[in-house]
């Protein structure tokens, strides 16, 4: 770079800067030969990354081998880098560290144990929207988002009655001590269809990693992502967004496999998959079996 301002600024000849330099002028002439796919592959990463803004490098590497793109994460980093798509993040804070793990009743098998909690927005007019989340803390399946103005103790009900009419009862229910949830109309109505309950301390949300951990890609990838004029598109856009994460979103702790691939796929064993690249993880039959589905929800 230095011999080349040298020239350009006609302050020395290539010869003389080289020599000043103690480079060779064939390094400095050097010009770097482009892969026949390299333009194809950079408008592959800016198609996705411009589909999924909050997502980085490692979930861009799976999608692009889940769609049959096989290239190595070195060069897919590289060109990410090139292409000034480097994302943001807040300075994580210091973790709290608890001898023997801070989850009680850690979940072993699907269904099991579900999480919910509550979150808020506001519409473009300022108005009010609360969400109500709930997810299965073994296969990290978002099992609902609820959005409305206000949600009581008694939609809370509604929303378990629908969510245990189609999956089932799970044997526990983790969250933490708001009025909605520890409201006795819920505790009792959970006490008859079978299901314990999981309150976490007050001021603990470590205790429930799952949900404070959905509630973060929620926040970051849907609500900040998205402006509101109502309710109702909120929550349509909540479904959509919903649907997108259980069958699309590459989920680092289950290998970079979706929610919904790792429920089906019948291992209920993580030890495998942890620590593993992205490109090895998703098998042949995975990565055409979802070809289509890449096409129809990215592109």
């Amino acid at each position: 770079m230095g011999v080349k301002h040298l020239t350009a600024q006609e302050l020395s000849s290539e010869r003389h800067g080289c020599e000043l330099a103690a480079v060779s002028r064939t390094c400095v002439r050097y010009l770097p030969l482009l892969k026949p796919d390299e333009l194809f592959l950079r408008n592959e990463i800016q198609t996705l990354a411009h589909r999924h803004k909050r997502f980085g490098s490692p979930r861009i590497i799976a999608l692009l081998n889940r769609g049959c793109i096989h290239v190595n994460h070195k060069r897919v980093e590289r060109l990410w880098k090139l292409e000034g798509l480097s994302l943001r993040f807040r300075k994580a804070r210091k973790r709290v560290h608890v001898p023997g793990g801070s989850v009680l009743q850690k979940a072993e098998h699907p269904n099991q144990v579900w999480s919910y909690d509550f979150m808020e927005d506001r519409t473009a007019s300022g108005n009010r929207l609360k969400l109500l989340n709930m997810v299965d803390e073994y296969t990290r399946e978002g099992l609902q988002i609820r959005v409305d103005r206000s949600i009581n103790s008694a939609k809370v009900i509604d929303s378990l009655r629908a969510l245990f009419a189609e999956r089932g009862a799970p044997e526990y229910l983790r969250s933490d001590n708001g009025p909605e949830f520890i409201a006795k109309a819920v505790k009792e109505w959970l006490a008859e269809n079978g299901c314990k309950t999981l309150y976490i301390e007050p001021g603990s949300p470590w205790e429930n990693p799952f949900i404070e951990s959905f509630n973060g890609k929620v926040r970051d990838e849907f609500l900040n992502m998205n402006l509101f004029r109502s309710v109702f598109e909120a929550q349509a856009l909540a479904d959509l967004w919903l649907r997108e994460y259980n069958e699309l979103r590459p989920h680092s702790s289950l290998g970079y496999r979706t929610p919904r691939e790792f429920a089906a796929c019948g291992e209920f064993s993580r030890a495998a998959s942890s620590g593993s690249s992205a490109a090895g993880l998703i098998g042949p039959s995975l990565r055409f079996q979802n070809q289509e589905k890449l096409k129809t929800l990215t592109l």
